[in-house]
Order: C-alpha cells, then sequence, then structure tokens
C-alpha cells in the first residue's frame, strides 16, 4: 500500500520500489482497500528486499515492526527511516473486520506519506 500511495502522492518525483523480508503475494484486502480510493495496485509484484541490495537507494524506509528487525542496511542511502505500522496482514477476525484493518493501515500510510513528499528532498 505504501509504494501505491507513493506513486500516488508524488508523481514521478521518486523512483519507488517496495519489497518484504517475507513476500508472499499480493494481499487481496490490500489491493481492496487502495482500489476503495481509485488507487490500483493489483499490478504491483510482492518482491524480496534481498532483490534491492546492492543497488543505489536515496531512502529505505521501513513500514512495520518486524520489517525493521529484518531489513538490510543499505550503507548508500542518504536515509533510513522506520514507520511503525501495525502489519494489516496479521489482522484476525471476521472478514469485515479485517478489512477495516486494512483500510485504518491505509490511511495511516497515507498520511505519513503526505508529509514525507512534503519535507523530502
Amino acid at each position: 500500500m505504501a509504494e501505491g500511495w507513493l506513486l500516488h502522492l508524488a508523481g514521478d518525483r521518486f523512483e519507488v520500489a517496495s519489497a518484504g523480508t517475507r513476500p508472499a503475494g499480493l494481499n487481496p484486502a490490500a489491493v481492496e482497500a487502495m482500489k476503495e480510493l481509485g488507487i490500483d495496485i493489483a499490478h504491483h509484484r510482492s518482491k524480496h528486499v534481498n532483490e534491492f541490495v546492492g543497488q543505489p537507494l536515496d531512502w529505505v524506509i521501513t513500514v512495520c515492526d518486524s520489517a525493521r528487525e529484518a531489513c538490510p542496511v543499505f550503507p548508500g542511502a542518504k536515509a533510513q527511516l522506520h514507520w511503525s505500522f501495525e502489519d494489516p496482514a496479521v489482522a484476525q477476525g471476521t472478514p469485515g473486520e479485517i478489512q477495516a484493518v486494512f483500510r485504518r493501515v491505509r490511511d495511516q500510510i497515507a498520511e505519513r506519506i503526505k508529509v514525507f513528499v512534503a519535507t523530502a528532498s
């Protein structure tokens, strides 16, 4: 969802790539949550963070605590940031309750990315 938001809010200001420490494919609930706001992430690909080791990156941003723990260090990065969002993929409950978690995290990510886009240089 973070990749989708950054692409949507920043346009072509950034070259955006996202990856996980345990990629498991796109979560249909994430795709649906973003689609509700007109952002299509269905074409995104779930990638492992190791695909980017050794590549020059300006910003490395982890978005949940487990990713922060497992993310390798990217020594050439301008900054390595951590945004501690709940991992909606581990939410439990009814389908409606789980979707509500995805919506809440989606909206929290959007607010954080709006600030990032406004202040990043």
